[in-house]
């Protein structure tokens, strides 16, 4: 007898916690440029906001789905199966109590910003169900 799993077939992502990640392992997730502007478009939107399928990253699937591996296993975002989709988190709290400052130093102000506000981002596809425009500047 065979278990089908929740996820309609694929597996449920493995997750590492940022405590077991080394520097190098980190600093490494962050320095793809790819991977970066993941992160950055994860931290500027509300948690589990994002399905996997609408970042536009310029590189295809099979190429996605690795960034989103290396992610995790730095123990920078988290994934979730929604019925037919993948969401993502940002692990910003526990990635900021094993390496404080780290995620401050390459997000820009915009990603604090739409994290709390809920603001969308720029880098996710178009024809998604959330709108494609980059947070208002703040007023000087």
């Amino acid at each position: 007898m065979s278990v089908i799993p929740r996820s309609g077939g694929r597996r449920p992502p493995q997750h590492v916690h940022p405590q077991d990640v080394s520097i190098e392992t980190a600093l490494t997730a962050l320095a793809d440029p790819v991977r970066l502007s993941i992160v950055r478009c994860v931290a500027a939107a509300p948690d589990w906001a994002l399905p996997c399928g609408s970042f536009e990253v310029g590189v295809g699937k099979a190429t996605l789905s690795h960034h989103f591996t290396v992610l995790r296993d730095a123990g920078l975002v988290e994934q979730r199966d929604e019925g037919a989709r993948r969401t993502i988190r940002l692990r910003r709290d526990e990635f900021d109590e094993r390496f404080p400052g780290l995620l401050a130093l390459v997000l820009p102000p915009q990603a604090q910003v739409g994290a709390q506000t809920g603001a969308p981002t720029s880098v996710a596809r178009s024809g998604t169900d959330h709108e494609q425009t980059a947070p208002a500047d703040p007023e000087p």
